[in-house]
């Protein structure tokens, strides 16, 4: 399998970022024609959609209360450790892509100082699930970022060969992403303008990271087994962090990261094990 995964990795090209640009360059030209480039002008566009939108998802505040966390990229990391041992191309591609979405995130973050819904609009014209989100700029989305991310690189790396089954598994994901991404408004986090950019952003990183790694293979020294130690002392100090967190807050999502981790311990601990008993 990870043969697979390594040849379509290798079919990433330059163009696969032509339609998150072009996502992004839609959004700058709609500010700059509505004179919205301004981040009290930004918030004021959007936000009777952001009000609608915050409205209608919020009726349901335990599933986009556990769907955002797919936003988190420690959980979203922890859940893929199940990837780890057996298919190491996957986490290679992910580490330069979750990098670089770091980057952009924190960077865009600074430079953009858009204040959150919870900080501009009245708290009670509006629906906020789990804690008030109020620090940093509410521009891009970060949770929004890291679901994109990770659903690109997951995306390429099982891409269907035949054109029917490819469209069908991209638009499925896409659609999921967007699902899980637009939580943030759900929840009251982000504008809707943040989301859309965040997924354009992650989508770039992902395949920026991709094509960083075709050059620079700078990752696959994770495969090497005599490496393993590493993985296991920071898979247990993740489980150990998790059930810390599963204490604070009893979520579902925490369950099926933790249940990931403790399968991907276990598999390298054998695997270990068998190495050093040769």
């Amino acid at each position: 399998m990870n043969q697979t995964i390594t040849a379509n990795f290798e079919k990433v090209k330059p163009y696969f970022l032509i339609f998150p640009l072009l996502v992004m360059a839609s959004v700058f030209c709609f500010l700059f024609v509505n004179n919205a480039l301004e981040p009290e002008k930004y918030v004021f566009i959007q936000q009777e959609c952001f009000f609608y939108l915050n409205e209608k998802l919020s009726q349901f505040p335990y599933l986009q209360y556990n769907l955002t966390q797919f936003g988190d990229a420690f959980i979203v990391l922890c859940m893929l450790s199940v990837f780890f041992f057996y298919t190491p191309k996957i986490w290679e591609n992910l580490l330069s892509a979750s990098l670089l979405s770091l980057f952009f995130s924190r960077g865009l973050k600074e430079f953009f100082d858009v204040p959150r819904p919870a900080t501009i609009h009245p708290i009670d014209s509006f629906t906020i699930v789990g804690e008030k989100a109020v620090g940093f700029s509410s521009f891009p989305s970060g949770h929004s970022i890291t679901v994109f991310t990770t659903l690109c690189v997951l995306l390429i790396a099982f891409l269907p060969k035949s054109l029917i089954k490819k469209v069908l598994y991209v638009v499925i994901l896409v659609f999921l992403g967007l699902i899980l991404a637009f939580t943030r408004v759900g929840v009251g986090a982000h504008h809707p303008l943040d989301v859309i950019s965040g997924c354009a952003i992650g989508s770039i990183s992902a395949f920026l990271g991709i094509l960083i790694n075709q050059k620079y293979n700078a990752w696959t020294w994770i495969s090497n087994k005599k490496y393993l130690p590493i993985f296991m002392v920071l898979f247990l100090g993740s489980v150990i962090f998790l059930i810390y967190r599963i204490l604070e807050e009893n979520i579902f999502v925490y369950y099926l990261s933790l249940s990931s981790l403790i399968v991907s311990l276990y598999t390298i601990i054998k695997a270990y094990v068998k190495k050093i008993n040769k």
